[in-house]
């Protein structure tokens, strides 16, 4: 079981399936918001589809391929967030995450990827976290320049977003970068 502890208010768990009520609800309830950004809201229709999400992201977790986490906010799931993907061969590893509506603007995603950033660095050794974000998505975008991720490059056309294509905005932070005073955190 994984859990980290960011601050008083603010937990990241892996999911287990007693948690599927209450993540589905929340997505559920913030599905118009999401969709302008996530493509997955179409597949995610019923509790039983995000059981299935969870399993699937525990198989993965066990399998060291992702850590897909859900958010605790003063005990209520809030969101998720993790590594999508993680490249132990290459020290790399990409995260990825969405924020219930209702909770936005509370400062909540950029102290758990600053979280997430130092898990890799300290716990995992990596020398890479990346984070893509759909060009156009400004909150999104501003949480790795809040933290000094530098923005690498634009992956054309790198999304299908159920009727169109977004390109990808990539953020990259190398752990020499972290630790030597250059990130304004």
């Amino acid at each position: 079981m994984f859990f980290h502890k960011v601050d008083n208010e603010i937990s990241l768990k892996l999911a287990e399936l007693e948690d599927a009520e209450e993540l589905f609800q929340l997505t559920d309830g913030s599905r118009d918001h999401l969709r302008k950004w996530l493509p997955w809201l179409d597949f995610t229709k019923t509790v039983e589809d995000t059981r299935a999400f969870i399993q699937s992201s525990r198989n993965n977790f066990s399998r060291n391929k992702s850590l897909t986490t859900i958010i605790l906010y003063r005990g209520d799931i809030v969101g998720t967030a993790g590594f999508n993907e993680m490249d132990l061969t290459n020290h790399s590893v990409k995260i990825g995450y969405w924020l219930g509506e209702d909770f936005q603007g509370k400062g909540i995603m950029t102290r758990v990827v600053e979280a997430l950033t130092n898990y890799a660095w300290k716990e995992l050794n990596m020398n890479r976290v990346e984070i893509r974000v759909a060009h156009g998505n400004k909150k999104s975008a501003s949480i790795p320049k809040r933290l000094g991720f530098k923005e690498e490059g634009r992956i054309r056309s790198a999304e299908w977003l159920y009727d169109h294509y977004v390109d990808h905005i990539i953020f990259g932070l190398l752990a020499h970068e972290w630790g030597n005073g250059q990130v304004n955190r």
